[in-house]
């Protein structure tokens, strides 16, 4: 348990951390002003036919008349097997009208056949748009391989480019529940966090 101390003492402590909360915010934002201004690169739009309910379909067709497109790639562990983390992050995205509302739409690719998608998303109760990337170099053309990847790509109606992507910890941030958790005492609760001793932890996704 944390230290009890009176309110004056936990306001003086409160105060030095937003300090530090505040320093971290105004970095984050610098960082963002980089990321906008990043160039970008051209990706070959007729090079993958993916599978998708409503046959196939090109990169430019998971824009759906938007300008921008974030493309998660969800890590295909073989028949039958689907990775916790990838079906961890999947649970937090919601809200997809306001990505439409500033003018970027969703697509979840993996390397699964299309079959297995289907049945994982059913079982799931996910609404979430799905292709099938399987088949395709899609996955390593973006630098995913054999794991995850979140990209994201702008069209000029014509030519697809591909300007953002971030795996690892970039995709962990955007989480709400790790968000909520990273605010409260106990954290994430698991293994790798620096935690005072006798905080409860356990593996990851364990």
């Amino acid at each position: 348990m944390p230290s009890v101390v009176s309110a004056q003492e936990w306001q003086k402590e409160r105060d030095e951390l937003l300090v530090a909360e505040k320093e971290a915010t105004r970095r984050l934002d610098a960082i963002a002003a980089r990321r906008r201004r990043l160039p970008m690169v051209q990706f070959d739009n007729e090079k993958y036919l993916f599978a998708t309910a409503d046959g196939g379909q090109r990169l430019l067709d998971f824009f759906d008349g938007q300008q921008q497109l974030a493309v998660y790639q969800f890590m295909d562990n073989g028949p039958d097997a689907f990775c916790p983390g990838c079906t961890h992050f999947t649970n937090g995205v919601t809200d997809l009208s306001t990505l439409l509302d500033a003018g970027v739409s969703w697509r979840t690719v993996s390397n699964m056949p299309l079959s297995q998608m289907e049945s994982y998303w059913a079982g799931r109760g996910w609404d979430l748009p799905f292709a099938s990337s399987h088949g395709t170099s899609f996955a390593d053309d973006c630098g995913a391989g054999h794991g995850f990847m979140l990209s994201l790509f702008l069209t000029d109606g014509e030519q697809v480019y591909r300007t953002y992507a971030t795996t690892g910890r970039g995709v962990d941030r955007l989480l709400f529940s790790n968000n909520v958790l990273d605010l409260a005492c106990y954290g994430r609760q698991e293994e790798w966090e620096d935690s005072p001793i006798g905080w409860p932890q356990h593996p990851t996704y364990g």
